[in-house]
């Protein structure tokens, strides 16, 4: 192998789609996968569950005709929304749906001269304050959207979560009240279409917020939203490479770029083909565990490019090609997070395409 290996678990993945639906049954399930599917691989995985899903959820335009020019016929939803007049188009083209956040998008769709109707979904804000229309606005601006004769109607509704993995906070109720509040004051009620406003904290913890649609991501790869995981979850990736070498330490020596690690015993270290140019973080702290031969053994040194030092010890009997996980099975990447303080989301989505996608089962 000598190289980063993505290597993704279709079992697992499959599993944590029924374990989903079984948490929604009444809600449709808008499958996240944004980010090349949070480093899964978006074309294999959209494939994988086409069938499975009601429909998919990207962040951008790109992503969304992606899919289409390999064959997903499904429902698209580009949660970034449209940025320019000529996306527009693409819209149409490639029967994508699309999120409508701000009063110039509504400028646009109102002089919007195509006779095709656009599937759109206004976006409230309830409490993100990143994206969405504000409470004071949202009324008049749905009512405004309603008259633009490029929309389908009726048109959806959807809000985000800004605290649902805060078991224990108010807000998330407080967002709940303030989407069944905007919903209730739009006085023609065969305007309303589906609303949404779970991801994966929401499918997983909050169940009085699941409504017509969920839209799950991190959970689908079988990764908790949460600082521990979920049991019911399966990971489906497993981030590895191997030895490239393994070497005599003499203790007082460093290792490494700055020489910020200094090894109080003699051992051995074993060198890894793996590093910050595929995705696993410079600023990973020493003492990370990594996996090997059914043991936990530290980084040591600072993370390269292209290679990672491990301590083994010195009466250990590993060898070069032997197998290195940075996060799997028997190492969840929560953990990960939990030790160096980048979350499980950043952990995933920075892998670069160096690491090669591997599928089994």
């Amino acid at each position: 192998m000598s190289i980063a290996v993505v290597e993704i678990d279709r079992k697992a993945i499959l599993h944590n789609v029924e374990y989903l639906k079984e948490i929604v049954p009444d809600s449709e399930l808008i499958a996240i996968v944004k980010a090349n599917a949070y480093s899964h691989g978006i074309k294999g995985i959209a494939e994988l569950i086409h069938d499975r899903v009601d429909g998919f959820g990207v962040a951008r335009l790109t992503e969304a005709m992606s899919l289409r020019r390999i064959g997903i016929n499904k429902p698209i939803v580009i949660l970034e929304g449209f940025f320019l007049r000529d996306n527009i188009w693409f819209l149409i083209d490639f029967n994508l749906q699309t999120i409508v956040h701000s009063p110039w998008q509504i400028d646009l769709l109102r002089d919007f001269a195509g006779e095709s109707l656009i599937t759109v979904w206004f976006k409230l804000d309830t409490g993100m304050h990143r994206l969405g229309f504000n409470m004071d606005e949202a009324l008049s601006e749905f009512n405004r959207l309603a008259n633009c004769p490029v929309v389908r109607k009726p048109i959806n509704i959807i809000s985000h979560f800004s605290s649902a993995d805060e078991l224990t906070s108010q807000q998330t109720l407080q967002q709940i009240k303030l989407f069944d509040d905007f919903i209730a004051s739009i006085q023609n009620k065969s305007l309303i279409g589906k609303c949404s406003i779970a991801a994966s904290g929401g499918v997983l913890a909050w169940p009085m917020s699941h409504r017509d649609a969920v839209r799950p991501g991190i959970a689908l790869y079988g990764v908790s939203p949460f600082q521990t995981p979920v049991a019911e979850l399966q990971p489906a990736m497993t981030f590895k490479s191997e030895l490239i070498t393994v070497r005599p330490h003499k203790q007082g020596e460093t290792v490494g770029y700055g020489q910020i690690w200094t090894s109080s015993q003699d051992t051995k270290l074993g060198v890894v083909a793996l590093g910050y140019g595929d995705g696993y973080p410079r600023s990973i702290p020493e003492n990370t565990p990594v996996l090997i031969n059914g043991r936990r053994v530290p980084i040591v040194g600072r993370v390269s490019m292209d290679m990672i030092v491990i301590d083994l010890g010195n009466e250990s009997q590993d060898k070069p090609g032997d197998e290195v996980i940075f996060w799997g099975k028997g190492l969840p990447v929560e953990e990960i997070a939990t030790l160096t303080g980048i979350s499980a989301y950043e952990l995933l989505t920075r892998l670069t395409t160096r690491a090669k996608i591997h599928y089994i089962n």
